[in-house]
């Protein structure tokens, strides 16, 4: 965590901060290693606090040999106040993305008890922590290579031996997520969407009691937490033959997707790649059936940066992971996507997902 606390306080100095506040828990546990679901971070240019409760004290010691630790027994002022005081600074950074009015009522309270000649000013900021994490370490790299793995193997195992004529929606989310949890994930990564017949036109759809029929098209989309990192998989199949509107979208999407991962490379923005997907769906006529962006970023977060989107400005650059994931969805029929994530390296996107997507279940 040395090299990680040396750059946060490169880029708090930057932005003319003494300090920041971290209370995001994906920004807490990648600054600090701590992955208990409650507490905060202080760093200053010389400290490293972690404050949390009685349950997460000697965990702190085991995952944060970096940070002191600061007890919370009592509401904010009693512990807040007392650690400002011993970090001595100014201006602190809060994720203002992430506080809530309410809690920065009771900041502004406890900070009212204090001195007026020591009281720190708090400052709202954003993305600070987000920008260090955007360009994952080769360390992230093998944890979501293992996340993407894991559900690779579970969506090959469940389609193959469990997607069958009247298993319902549900059952199918609970077959995939039972699958990754045997093989070493601590659950999914978020809900499980599994969208059949004219549900699939649904992006995100919840799954229901609803049968699956022989040749409808089925949207699968899921994604393993492994060790607190995710990933994102989706694919669209049918079982038994499908019928000729399904090959026709199945075929564009796929196009779109494969295109823009092989022309995609780190000239371009998330806009750019956005827009090599879309151009191949919008050629195609399906232009307003595609509603979504084309991407995002993943990592400790299921959906952070960079964002590939129409509008996104994000610089693509080597290191980063993010999902291509374009589709087509038509009101009363149903729906196709077809997701991967893709890590750019040597100025190009490399498919880390290998699931199949050119073969349809029972086809």
């Amino acid at each position: 965590m040395e090299s990680r606390l040396e750059r946060l306080r490169k880029a708090l100095k930057e932005k003319g901060l003494d300090a920041i506040f971290i209370s995001t828990p994906e920004n807490r546990r990648y600054m600090s290693g701590f992955a208990g679901s409650s507490g905060y971070l202080l760093i200053s240019q010389k400290e490293a606090l972690l404050a949390t409760d009685f349950r997460y004290y000697e965990q702190v010691g085991r995952q944060s040999p970096n940070y002191s630790l600061v007890k919370i027994t009592g509401p904010l002022d009693t512990w807040l106040n007392g650690a400002l005081s011993d970090i001595k600074t100014k201006r602190i950074g809060f994720e203002a993305n992430n506080v809530s009015v309410a809690f920065f009522n009771s900041i502004k309270s406890a900070l009212e008890k204090m001195p007026a000649e020591s009281r720190p000013e708090f400052v709202p900021s954003s993305d600070i922590i987000e920008d260090l994490r955007i360009v994952k370490e080769p360390s992230e790299r093998l944890l979501l290579q293992r996340a993407i793995d894991i559900a690779d193997a579970s969506f090959t195992y469940v389609a193959a031996e469990k997607l069958k004529p009247g298993i319902t929606e549900k059952q199918v989310a609970w077959e995939l997520e039972k699958h990754m949890r045997e093989l070493g994930a601590e659950g999914p990564s978020f809900d499980t969407i599994i969208a059949s017949g004219a549900n699939a036109a649904l992006p995100h759809h919840h799954p229901t009691d609803k049968q699956i029929q022989k040749g409808e098209s089925i949207v699968i989309d899921m994604g393993a937490k492994y060790e607190g990192y995710c990933s994102d998989l989706s694919r669209t199949v049918t079982i038994g033959k499908p019928d000729a509107q399904f090959r026709k979208i199945y075929d564009i999407v796929l196009g779109a997707q494969l295109t823009a991962i092989a022309a995609v490379n780190s000239t371009m923005t998330g806009g750019d790649c956005d827009a090599l997907a879309r151009k191949v769906i919008e050629d195609a006529g399906y232009g307003p059936q595609f509603g979504h962006g084309t991407g995002h970023g993943v990592g400790l977060e299921i959906h952070e940066n960079p964002r590939v989107s129409k509008n996104s400005k994000s610089k693509l650059e080597n290191g980063m992971f993010f999902t291509v994931e374009p589709g087509i969805y038509i009101e009363g029929w149903g729906g196709v996507r077809i997701e991967d994530i893709v890590m750019m390296e040597n100025g190009k996107a490399i498919d880390l997902s290998h699931a199949h997507k050119k073969e349809l279940i029972g086809a």
